[in-house]
């Protein structure tokens, strides 16, 4: 089962920052969850639309410019980081899941992404992009569907994972109370891997495991691994 690092080792970091993001990698995490808004035409990561939960300021995010934003002490003294300044750190040598939450984000991710393959050694199937907003996915998929697509969905639907198939998208992503043994079973009868979020209790982790669940996003990556790992020299399990 996949290990996602969600907003990077954000258990033990402060979420969405270059620290959070050195020790996921540090901790052998197979990929890395981010959220990125759009912030004077630049790609910045951080969760929410307001900066009040995350870093010292107040107010919407579209309310600063790039040098107020990273003037925020975002934990820790770590800034606000660009989505560039993220790929760099992991220099190609890490997945990413971008989590499209900012209006228009979508629209300077291609050229963003090209540069990280043309300059850091990427290649396009490290890359996974997700949303909420269904109606941006689907158009970052119309105009880069080089890259694969996450179907984000905090709901367990009525028509199970086919709004996933309707999107075209690769991977369904679905929040952990709401997973189910009907919806992992027809997201594999339409050949989408399941990934969970954000799951971080050992009981979960194992229940997860048992339902076939492809990956989790977990705060705590390396914890996380242990579990599974211990539980598969008890249980016989594969991790």
């Amino acid at each position: 089962m996949k290990i996602i690092a969600h907003r990077g080792a954000s258990g033990e970091a402060p979420e969405n920052t270059l620290a959070a993001m050195a020790l996921a990698i540090e901790q052998g995490a197979d990929a890395i969850e981010i959220d990125v808004h759009l912030c004077q035409n630049e790609l910045v990561v951080i969760h929410d639309h307001h900066v009040d939960k995350t870093t010292s300021g107040t107010g919407p995010v579209l309310d600063y410019s790039l040098a107020e934003l990273q003037q925020l002490d975002a934990g820790q003294g770590q800034r606000v980081p660009t989505l560039w300044q993220v790929l760099k750190l992991a220099a190609g040598k890490m997945e990413f899941n971008i989590e499209l939450k900012g209006h228009g984000c979508d629209q300077p991710l291609p050229e963003l992404l090209q540069r990280a393959i043309d300059e850091l050694g990427y290649r396009p199937e490290q890359f996974i992009i997700s949303s909420f907003h269904h109606p941006m996915l689907a158009r970052f998929h119309r105009n880069a569907p080089q890259y694969a697509i996450g179907a984000l969905t905090a709901c367990c639907p009525l028509d199970l994972a086919k709004f996933a198939t309707d999107l075209d998208a690769n991977t369904l992503h679905v929040e952990a109370e709401m997973v189910s043994k009907e919806l992992i079973a027809d997201a594999k009868q339409r050949g989408l891997p399941v990934y969970v979020y954000t799951v971080d209790r050992p009981k979960m982790l194992n229940e997860l495991k048992q339902l076939g669940v492809d990956g989790v996003f977990t705060n705590y990556p390396q914890r996380s691994r242990q579990h599974l790992q211990q539980h598969h020299q008890t249980q016989g399990w594969n991790t």
